[in-house]
């Protein structure tokens, strides 16, 4: 097989040779008449041409049962290289060797049969033609031979000549007489072609490139091939034809010794492992660099950098200045009363460095500081480590939780509906009745008010002799009695509102009878005494109080005096006319009270800095502390639920937390610029509020959960304006209806404003 693959691609070699020697012919007979003369017409010419191409030595293989040229795709010659070989040679002959190679194409018919019979003894002459054939076509007719003909001989033995060498003939080649640089430079700056042009040391002369090798020249410099015709990723041609091939190249059977380990390897690996057990075979420790890097951060000396992608370079210390300077200017040195007034500052404070004025170099004493001043860099240097933090580059807006939308959580307050005016001070304080029909308001003008809901209508006034700090309505339908704190005296006034029954029952409730004896410790703090004035109940204090709160079931009535202290704190049952001490030590200044929704004995107590839960029937210390990390607490509510609780503060942040979760705060709210004054949960809509001395009040969306695996739902719904910002103390109260979606608010501009959806 391999044979008549050979066979066959002599004989495609042999027809591609005889084509391009007829297209050689051709040529040359177009350009010489005698030749012309003697031939016809072209078909005889062929004729002719492919008698004497049998003649050749490619017709090794030219059988007549050799394969067909079409079998294999032979690409060993070039077209283009051989049409232009064969025209050279044919314009270098002479007419009388082209006569002489066409008689002898006449002649080749008489032997064709003996070419025929030793064909095969000529297949070896017919490849070492076309070796030579394929070594021929590489030349090129562009070539020209050198004009110095001195060969490999050094020029600098000519450097002294006159000449550089000799040419073909034997004549010296005289040296050009070299051009003046500045003529040179400026023949240069006219010719645009200068860029193509090349000294030749050799011939001494001027060479110009043509496009053909600068491009050539380019693709060198890219590192591609010279010609642009070359690919060098060129289809892969399986020559061998696997069409055919039904057995492999070799049918041995695999040897034995191709699965199983080696033997004499197995005795190598055990002969150098006793070698090195014995200690005969010792390798070499690799010798541990120490890790020493220099302290004063030279990154070109470290490699702390490529150790770590953390790693910081030490900042360098400050160049010094003209103060620093041996001779400064007169505007740096500072005068007697300047380095008196240094004595007197602190350490910190005082100026290390104070300039001083010589005279020359020699006259500078050492730097008393430097020792101290390169030992406390060394320990900023040791003692300091410098990471580079990872910052993560996040969209803010991502990191936002989707909340849903307001038209969704409706109703809301949104808008001012109704205004109670009639008070001429600041409204300190509201407070809406259980049946949302009445509202009453404290003001500092010593006025407390009930002011009709829906109609605006004032319907009854008290006048006191100083301001009412607090009002506070029972949350019992059948009492309808109203608390007020007004300096030291708290003072349970009847409204007067309700059916006769209810009055006849109130009548008696504040009636003072025989007062039960008290301690010596409340009786030095409080003083039950009937008020002549409205005729109700003045129980006296010995502070000012500052807030009052009544318990869900309206028995019981707790009182907050903040420069009371540890007896700041105290709680009147009105049904039995007494007074109770707390059964507990408080720790701080008390700020407000409350007492738990739902659970009977839970007290919450909130000082300036914590928030304390108490329990008053087991009467130990605190069951849990909210720590809210406040600068100040201004106010505090508790949720419907007893769960949830938020407290307000003096820096307009308010903390939301979760009682069963954490002591610390599961939100924290900073919307306010200024003090938060109150802050206030509604009974039955998951609403709650908080009023600033911005004169202004947020309403909030806060949904609990009865499951506890879900966090409450925190959603900011609307910004409530319309007090007056003259008065720098804003909004002061705010409360929610008792049934409605509706928000009261008390202005330092004595105005109430009620807000509905």
């Amino acid at each position: 097989m391999t044979k008549k693959k050979s066979e066959a691609a002599n004989e495609d070699q042999t027809r591609d040779t005889k084509k391009k020697s007829v297209s050689a012919v051709k040529s040359s007979q177009k350009e010489k008449p005698v030749l012309a003369k003697q031939v016809k017409s072209s078909k005889e010419e062929e004729d002719l041409l492919l008698d004497s191409a049998t003649d050749s030595d490619y017709d090794g293989d030219s059988l007549s049962g050799s394969l067909n040229s079409d079998d294999f795709d032979s690409d060993v010659f070039d077209s283009e290289d051989d049409a232009s070989q064969k025209e050279t040679e044919g314009g270098d002959k002479d007419s009388s060797e082209d006569e002489l190679e066409l008689h002898g194409n006449e002649d080749s018919d008489d032997d064709d049969e003996g070419e025929q019979v030793d064909s095969e003894n000529d297949e070896e002459d017919g490849s070492d033609e076309e070796r030579e054939v394929a070594e021929e076509s590489d030349s090129s007719e562009d070539e020209v031979a050198p004009r110095n003909t001195v060969g490999d001989v050094p020029l600098e033995w000519y450097k002294d000549e006159k000449h550089i060498g000799y040419d073909i003939t034997g004549k010296k080649i005289t040296k050009k007489e070299k051009q003046d640089k500045l003529d040179s430079f400026l023949a240069n700056m006219d010719d645009s072609k200068n860029w193509r042009k090349i000294y030749d040391e050799y011939n001494d002369e001027e060479v110009e490139l043509t496009k053909e090798e600068s491009k050539l020249i380019r693709r060198m410099l890219k590192g591609e091939a010279p010609h642009a015709d070359f690919d060098p990723y060129a289809p892969y041609v399986d020559w061998f034809k696997w069409d055919d091939a039904i057995h492999p190249l070799s049918s041995a059977p695999e040897p034995k010794r191709r699965f199983i380990p080696s033997k004499w390897e197995a005795k190598k690996v055990v002969k150098y492992v006793r070698a090195i057990r014995k200690g005969l075979i010792k390798f070499d420790k690799p010798e541990e660099e120490p890790n020493v890097y220099l302290l004063w951060g030279d990154d070109s000396a470290s490699d702390q950098k490529s150790k770590h992608l953390t790693y910081i370079p030490p900042p360098k210390l400050k160049l010094p200045g003209h103060e620093e300077s041996y001779n400064p200017s007169l505007e740096y040195i500072p005068t007697e009363e300047e380095k008196a007034a240094y004595e007197l500052m602190y350490e910190e404070d005082r100026p290390k460095f104070i300039p001083k004025r010589f005279t020359s170099l020699r006259s500078i004493p050492a730097y008393e500081n430097a020792l101290k001043e390169s030992f406390d860099r060394c320990l900023d240097l040791y003692l300091c480590p410098r990471v580079r933090k990872k910052r993560i580059n996040i969209d803010p807006e991502s990191l936002k939780p989707k909340l849903p939308s307001r038209k969704d959580l409706r109703p809301y307050p949104n808008s001012c509906y109704l205004e109670y005016k009639g008070h001429t001070g600041a409204v300190t304080s509201v407070s809406p009745d259980c049946s949302g029909q009445w509202i009453a308001s404290g003001s500092a003008d010593g006025s407390v008010r009930i002011w009709e809901v829906e109609t605006g209508r004032c319907l009854k006034v008290w006048q006191f002799k100083e301001a009412v700090k607090c009002v506070a309505w029972n949350p019992l339908p059948d009492f309808p009695i109203l608390a007020v704190a007004i300096g030291q005296d708290l003072v349970i006034l009847n409204t007067e509102l309700g059916t006769d029954e209810e009055q006849q029952k109130i009548e008696e409730l504040l009636r003072l009878g025989t007062l039960p004896e008290q301690d010596e410790a409340v009786a030095a703090i409080v003083s039950w005494l009937p008020d002549e004035t409205y005729g109700g109940i003045k129980i006296k204090h010995f502070k000012n109080i500052s807030y009052v709160d009544w318990h869900p079931r309206g028995d019981y009535l707790s009182a907050v005096m903040s420069a009371g202290e540890t007896r700041g704190v105290v709680i009147h049952q009105l049904s039995m006319h007494k007074t109770q001490r707390l059964p507990i030590k408080m720790r701080g200044l008390p700020v407000c009270t409350l007492f738990h929704p739902t659970h009977r004995g839970m007290f919450i107590i909130a000082t300036k800095k914590n928030v304390r839960v108490f329990n008053l029937q087991k009467r130990e210390l605190a069951i849990k502390k909210l720590e809210t990390g406040l600068r100040e607490i201004s106010s505090m509510a508790i949720h419907p639920g007893g769960d949830n609780l938020i407290v307000g503060s003096k820096e307009g942040k308010m903390c939301w937390f979760d009682m069963d979760l954490s002591s610390k705060p599961y939100k924290t709210l900073k919307n306010h610029p200024k003090d938060i004054t109150n802050v206030a949960f509604h009974r039955s809509y998951p609403l709650f509020a908080s009023c600033s001395e911005d004169s202004t009040a947020y309403v909030f969306h806060g949904k609990v959960y009865s499951d506890l695996n879900e966090n409450p739902l925190i959603v900011p719904l609307e910004i409530l304006r319309g007090h007056s910002t003259s008065s720098n103390r804003g909004v002061l109260d705010c409360k929610f209806h008792p049934r409605q979606p509706w928000l009261f608010t008390a202005g330092a501009d004595s105005v109430i404003k009620l807000y509905c959806h």
